[in-house]
């Protein structure tokens, strides 16, 4: 052997064995606790164990990092405190102030502690603080999607302190990280997964402690360890946040305005059973302070799922969503027969609606959370909305009448999820709904596995539900998936078959777009996650999804897709998807009518999207889309454009727009025969929608926001046909007066305040297009995005105003200062 070739082997060996090895580092116990300022010179620092040698992640992963990190780690009965010195040219530190868990794509430097508090290799907890000491917190779970610097659920706003101190050769990172804020094993000596990361804007260089392969799948499974913990004794974790709200909304409704005084109070409370599992509730909450939903013009059969911004709901949910089984906006919603009151007084000219609320009133709900010492995770959680009634007033009588429009309901869900050796897991979870009278009640009871091979190379995946509904009709039904897929590596592949029965039906708590379906999906990719002459990374996928109607079992469609990504070492980046459909497709849903199907021809379409380096103060993206389906003379187009610019450190404004047109669109036209046979038709469709949406950061803790949104669906109807029973077209005669111009218009703006740790002060001001309101069809003029934009303003609007005081006490300060 050449003294050349012996020096390579041994630095291969090197390498590999610093890179697949979980480094650790001891934790210190104190019995002082450092001042939580900003500055590491408090003595308790001296002599404490120093985590440095940061390994590159993104973008050439395992290169050695050139701006050092020392970061220490010291405990107590109380809390975990981290120190941080991130060595740096204290003039090229990045520090826009952005809003809490808003710092990807930001410009802002930003350093990350994780941990795996469990040692499951599974489930975590990620507390983050920029270079302002705005903070971001995630929890982190295996059923959780991430994205580039996004490991977790950022709904999830913990209570913890941090300062941030800018030296003369880097930056200082001190947090304290209560032991309330996190959920730990009763053990007298545990060791804890641990990662530190940090963030380089200018040089979008990501640096981690633990070096964390791309081509590895997971992430907490890639941790380093904190050891030594020893006889943690934590106080009593209870604390309460009650609130109080008021104001005032005026909606308009059939060409009146319901106006009414709000005002509301309550409270959450959390309390710590033990060290492993928290109780959450909340008291009378109100919801109201929150994001108008993006709301469209619905011509599928299918329900819009909108996005849950209500914080209980989105705080510590990961574990009663594994399944897939909890959407939690079924809570709370829009009662069942809100809009049959409006269209009762519409059509009776002697009622009047004085009173019909638009959502249901939510009594208390509570989550019960946690992990035993065998990492066995329980959940429980449980609401109960109150029946909600409109009042209908008999204009001459004077008398009132009251309708109920939902009535009362309870909530609940069981979790159990054994979390097994590697990155392995079983779970079970059930989810039921009761509803008083005799109104409909359901129960959904789940299933779900995954196992890893032991170099975490394969996995094997497999799922169960069964649903039940009584009533007035009961019936039952059933789900099963499984997955086969090679998940590490350069080259991957995944093998899935899924059949959901003609009666299965989750959507009392749970979200199905459509049941009654058999898939047998398959796609292989590449995966090139670290940097070549051209690209920093790119992307190749290949993949086809071939379905059958269950019941009866007939084909329905094949699809064969494509997907590239490229990032360039500019750091812009470009998709290509693209999609065929080689055969007639049969669309068992569109005509809303059992035992009818619609035939669509073969089709392709294209779609193109990308976007600039979002380190820039101006920053832009951009999506092209294409299909075409030539049998039926069908073309859509589509663009979408967005641009932000960053004005400072402190203001940002952007404008996203997304404009499609549909030619010879066919679908549902929604009419009938005289018989009930589903009428179609060939339509134009174009839509056009514009959010305007902003930020002024006064401080880390204190900013206000602006979003404004308009979309604008236009339908034009150019033949009518009836169906046959092979789903092709058969001639009638035209249809008048089925063209649609509809707009939905919102403005939210909030002034927040986080005037102290957990404790905040919101403004907010809502502002919305009335729901029965329409811009008329112009005969002088063509109809335009314009034009109905500048309508806007001519309509009845809904207005309100609102203030809300949360005010955040833990026990054991308030015992203290007693």
């Amino acid at each position: 052997m050449s003294y050349k070739t012996f020096c390579c082997l041994t630095l291969l060996l090197f390498c590999h064995s610093l890179f697949s090895q979980d480094k650790t580092l001891q934790a210190v116990k104190v019995s002082v606790a450092p001042k939580i300022d900003g500055n590491l010179d408090d003595s308790v620092w001296d002599n404490v164990p120093v985590a440095t040698d940061f390994v590159e992640s993104f973008p050439a992963f395992g290169k050695k990092a050139i701006q050092k990190t020392e970061v220490k780690i010291i405990y107590d009965d109380q809390a975990v405190y981290v120190g941080a010195y991130l060595f740096d040219d204290p003039g090229l530190i990045r520090k826009q102030i952005t809003a809490r868990d808003e710092e990807q794509q930001n410009d802002a430097d930003y350093f990350s502690v994780f941990f795996d508090t469990y040692l499951d290799h599974q489930n975590g907890f990620q507390f983050l603080v920029t270079s302002s000491n705005v903070q971001s917190d995630a929890k982190l779970g295996p059923n959780l999607a991430t994205d580039f610097g996004e490991y977790g659920d950022k709904t999830w706003d913990a209570v913890w302190e941090s300062k941030v101190g800018i030296q003369s050769d880097g930056w200082v990172v001190e947090m304290k990280i209560p032991y309330f804020s996190l959920r730990f094993s009763k053990k007298n000596v545990q060791d804890w997964g641990l990662q530190f990361l940090r963030s380089v804007r200018r040089s979008n260089e990501t640096f981690t402690w633990n070096p964390v392969d791309p081509n590895v799948d997971g992430f907490v499974n890639q941790f380093g360890i904190l050891g030594g913990l020893k006889n943690i004794e934590p106080p009593l974790r209870l604390s309460f946040s009650p609130y109080l709200s008021g104001g005032y909304n005026s909606t308009p409704v059939n060409n009146s305005y319901i106006n009414q005084w709000l005002y509301s109070g309550g409270m959450d409370l959390k309390y710590g059973i033990n060290e492993s599992f928290t109780l959450d509730a909340t008291l009378v909450p109100d919801f109201g302070q929150v994001v108008s939903d993006n709301v469209v013009n619905n011509l599928t059969p299918y329900e819009i799922k909108f996005q849950e911004n209500r914080p209980f709901f989105t705080e510590g949910t990961e574990l009663f969503n594994k399944a897939g089984l909890f959407y939690s906006r079924r809570i709370g919603a829009t009662p069942e027969g809100y809009y049959d009151v409006q269209d009762s007084a519409a059509s009776h000219p002697d009622l009047q609606l004085t009173k019909n609320p638009s959502l249901t009133q939510l009594y208390n709900a509570i989550k019960l959370s946690g992990r035993t010492e065998k990492k066995l995770g329980i959940g429980i959680f449980n609401a109960v909305t109150a029946p909600m009634h409109a009042t209908l007033r008999n204009i001459t009588t004077g008398k009132d009448s009251f309708v109920e429009t939902e009535p009362l309901a309870n909530y609940n869900i069981l979790v159990l999820d054994q979390a097994l050796k590697g990155r392995s897991y079983i779970t079970f979870t059930n989810t039921n709904v009761l509803r008083s009278g005799n109104n409909r009640d359901a129960n959904v009871s789940a299933i779900d596995i995954a196992l890893f091979d032991k170099n975490n190379i394969h996995r094997l995946s497999a799922t169960a539900r069964y649903s039940k509904i009584w009533g007035l009709n009961p019936y039952d039904g059933y789900n099963t998936d499984v997955k086969f897929a090679k998940v590490s590596g350069r080259w991957q592949y995944e093998l899935e078959q899924s059949i959901i029965s003609e009666k299965y039906d989750p959507n009392d708590l749970g979200i199905l777009f459509a049941p009654n379906n058999v898939a047998y999906k398959a796609s292989v990719s590449y995966e090139q996650n670290t940097p070549t002459k051209n690209f920093l990374t790119y992307h190749y996928t290949l993949s086809s999804d071939l379905e059958y109607l269950y019941k009866p079992f007939v084909y329905s469609n094949l699809e064969i897709k494509s997907f590239t990504m490229w990032v360039f070492h500019n750091f812009w980046d470009v998709e290509i998807n693209a999609f065929i459909d080689p055969l007639w497709n049969y669309d068992y849903f569109e005509l809303r009518t059992p035992g009818k199907y619609l035939a669509y021809p073969q089709n392709f379409s294209m779609e193109l999207e990308g976007s600039s380096d979002s380190r820039k103060k101006f920053f832009f993206n951009y999506g092209f889309n294409f299909s075409n389906a030539p049998k039926y003379d069908y073309r859509s187009f589509g663009i979408d454009l967005g641009v932000r610019y960053r004005f400072g450190n402190r203001l940002s404004l952007e404008l996203q727009t997304s404009s499609d047109k549909e030619i010879n669109e066919l679908g549902y036209a929604f009419t009938r025969e005289d018989n009930g046979d589903p009428i179609v038709a060939f339509r134009d469709n174009i839509d056009f929608s514009s959010v305007l949406s902003g930020i002024y950061n006064f401080t880390p803790r204190l900013n206000i926001t602006l979003r404004a949104r308009h979309y604008w669906n236009k339908i034009n109807y150019k033949e009518f046909f009836d169906v046959a029973n092979n789903g092709k077209l058969i001639d009638r005669t035209f249809i008048n007066n089925q063209d649609q111009n509809v707009n939905f218009f919102n403005t939210d703006v909030f002034l927040t305040w986080d005037f102290r740790l957990g404790s905040r002060i919101i403004l907010a001001y809502k502002n919305w297009l009335g729901n029965n309101e329409q811009v008329a069809i112009p005969t002088d003029r063509k109809n335009t995005y314009i034009h109905n934009l500048s309508q806007q303003f001519n309509l009845p609007h809904g207005i309100e105003f609102s203030v809300r005081f949360i005010y955040f006490l833990d026990y054991n300060q308030f015992r203290k200062k007693k």
